[in-house]
């Protein structure tokens, strides 16, 4: 493997990643708002939103690390940037970005089939 393909074999593994972390973050806001506040307001049991709560911060938190890690070490717009950040904070925007970064890992690959 010559230096670029492996720069790009780790680009990819880090974009693949970052989506994963958006798709954790975006699963744990749907578990929050789904069922854990119902349950609590609704049933009564505060334990399950206690339960629930923190593992959706450790996903935003390994989200938005995840993000820096990603973009810092790319050729990013600061359109994509502002988008995947301002993702973090819109409720299940994450999910939208999970398609830019599917995107982004297409290109990739396209781009490492191109030049082999």
């Amino acid at each position: 493997m010559n230096p670029s393909e492996a720069i790009r074999a780790a680009e990819l593994r880090q974009l693949r990643r970052l989506r994963l972390a958006a798709l954790a973050e975006g699963m744990t806001l749907v578990v929050l708002v789904l069922v854990a506040m119902p349950a609590k307001h609704l049933l009564g049991l505060p334990a399950v939103t206690k339960a629930i709560g923190p593992i959706h911060g450790l996903a935003f938190v390994a989200y938005a690390w995840m993000l820096l890690a990603t973009v810092s070490g790319g050729s990013w717009r600061r359109g994509e940037i502002l988008r995947l950040t301002i993702a973090a904070f819109v409720p299940f925007g994450t999910f939208l970005s999970a398609g830019l970064l599917r995107r982004k890992e297409a290109a990739l690959v396209a781009a490492g089939q191109s030049g082999s």
